[in-house]
Order: structure tokens, then sequence, then C-alpha cells
């Protein structure tokens, strides 16, 4: 399955929203409260358990990122914006970055 292929999928069950800004808006906090959980629960694991994960966490974390996923699916649709545009440029801008010795720093056009 491509991203363009997950994201046409993904937006069928999203619930449809009169204004869409708000649901814009929606789709935004969606992404950072499932990231949010992803954060909490890896902070546990880490905390409480100096980092040693089980299957079963294993699969609770894989849950909240395909969550995270969804939202940035439907968030990209609502945007006007190919799934698989946006990860194709992702990855080229890192190999760059990769290739000249730039991913460490910040800023996004280093």
């Amino acid at each position: 399955m491509t991203f363009s292929e997950y994201q046409k999928q993904a937006i069928t069950t999203a619930l449809p929203h009169p204004d869409p800004l708000m649901y814009k808006t929606i789709m935004a906090m969606g992404v950072a409260g499932e990231a949010g959980e992803v954060l909490e629960k890896w902070k546990k694991i880490v905390a409480y358990k100096e980092g040693k994960v089980t299957k079963e966490e294993l699969k609770e974390l894989g849950k909240e990122l395909a969550d995270v996923v969804w939202y940035i699916a439907v968030l990209a649709d609502a945007l006007g914006i190919e799934f698989d545009d946006i990860m194709a440029e992702n990855l080229a801008k890192l190999q760059d970055r990769k290739k000249r010795g730039v991913q460490r720093g910040s800023g996004d056009n280093r």
C-alpha cells in the first residue's frame, strides 16, 4: 500500500464537519493529541521500565503511531496535499541534508 492509497482509504473513515477550517483544526489537534499519546506511553516505558518494551507495549505503540498517521493523512487531504508527494519531498530533503553533513542543527532550510 502506498501512502496515497492509505490516504484515500483513511478519508473515507473521517467524520465530516460543515466548517472546513474547524475540520482542519480538529485534524491538526488530532495529530498533536495522538503524538502525545505515543510520547506518554514511551515515557512510562523509559521512566518505569528502563526502556524494556514488551510485545504488548510495542503493539500499543504501533496503534498510537497508526493513529498519528491517520490524522496526518486526513489533514493533508483536507489541505489538498498528496501524501505520496510530501513523503517523497521529505525523503529528498533528508537525503540532501545527509549528503551535505547537516543532519543535526536547527531550521528547516539548513
